[in-house]
């Protein structure tokens, strides 16, 4: 905790997004590269490191395969996925991924998870996968049932609308009880109920910090309906598998020019997304600017609930961006006043 004259301010923890995307964009380099990254952002103090998932769409490497490599070099940062796509995979080979993973960590992993961004570019890999598009947010919300009973202990026989088995333990079990947390990506009142209903943590993108803070709202009485807030978890909301951790995907620039800060934004956003950039950041938490200007806005969102933020950079040199953030915007980032 840090003290200050009005009380303690706790820090917002804080992620890496590994650029498994970007490595495929400028050239087909070699994962050691990731891997470094990831331990150089242990090093610096960051909180946790994460690997993005698009098998079809966005070519990157495997995340659960790249954040393994990773859990054997680093001790302590969380390890996630922002965000594994379930309803392309069969939640038996799923589940038993994810608990192999999160055993090799000692129980460091975070499932961040989604249902895929509706654009003709998802439905195209759910199509090249046999998965039918329509279908892909009640498959995952099965999938999802289906891992946290085999990461239960139990034999298990299922018969749902997507997936049927009978008698089947799953070996090795997580390292943590009940298996990974599971944070859900979204917004929108669908997905908003969703994350309230099922997940254990929210991971959305709203481009703005009062968005954020009218969504979490609504997520928050959701989680209400499954479970009693706790009075000492402040805004985590305790739920049947644990407490719904609000957290935020953000892309950032650093530059002390401004104007150069947004055209090197734009060139990464524009070459990752292949779209323009005034669409994405209308979409997305974007940030361009100087360090002083990206504590204010990331301040901003831990003011209106965020815990845990991660941070894709939009750069070319992820080593200089990893130094320069862990020295001038890491240090003053908080969740407030008396929380």
């Amino acid at each position: 905790m840090i003290t200050s004259l009005g009380g303690t301010m706790a820090a917002l923890k804080v992620g890496f997004l590994l650029p498994t995307r970007d490595w495929i964009v400028l050239g087909d380099r070699e994962p050691s590269a990731l891997i470094e990254q990831a331990r150089l952002a242990e090093d610096l103090g960051f909180d946790s490191v994460w690997a993005g998932d698009s098998p079809v769409t966005r070519h990157r490497a495997d995340p659960l395969m790249l954040l393994s490599a990773v859990a054997a070099v680093t001790e302590r940062v969380a390890l996630g996925t922002a965000v594994l796509l379930p309803a392309l995979r069969h939640p038996i080979l799923l589940a038993h991924q994810l608990a192999t993973l999160d055993r090799i960590s000692d129980g460091r992993l975070i499932a961040g998870m989604g249902a895929g961004f509706p654009h003709p570019n998802t439905e195209a890999q759910c199509e090249a996968l046999g998965i039918d598009f329509k279908r892909r947010v009640s498959r995952t919300e099965e999938s999802i049932d289906v891992m946290r009973q085999l990461w239960a202990g139990a034999t298990v026989s299922h018969q749902g609308a997507h997936f049927a088995f009978q008698d089947v333990t799953l070996e090795p079990k997580p390292a943590q009880a009940g298996g990974p947390p599971i944070w859900l990506a979204g917004s929108g009142a669908a997905a908003l109920r969703r994350v309230g209903r099922l997940a254990d943590g929210w991971l959305p993108y709203p481009p703005t910090s009062q968005m954020y803070a009218d969504e979490w709202g609504v997520v928050q009485e959701m989680a209400r309906l499954r479970g009693p807030a706790s009075s000492e978890a402040g805004p985590l909301i305790e739920s049947a598998s644990g407490v719904v951790t609000p957290a935020l995907y953000a892309t950032v620039c650093l530059d002390e020019d401004p104007e150069r800060a947004r055209g090197r934004l734009r060139t990464s956003i524009e070459r990752y997304y292949n779209a323009p950039l005034e669409f994405i950041e209308s979409i997305q938490a974007t940030f361009a600017g100087t360090a002083d200007d990206a504590v204010d806005w990331l301040n901003s969102y831990a003011l209106a609930g965020v815990r845990h933020v991660v941070i894709r950079f939009a750069v070319d040199d992820y080593r200089g961006a990893l130094e320069e953030f862990a020295e001038r915007v890491l240090p003053r980032l908080h969740v407030g006043v008396g929380s």
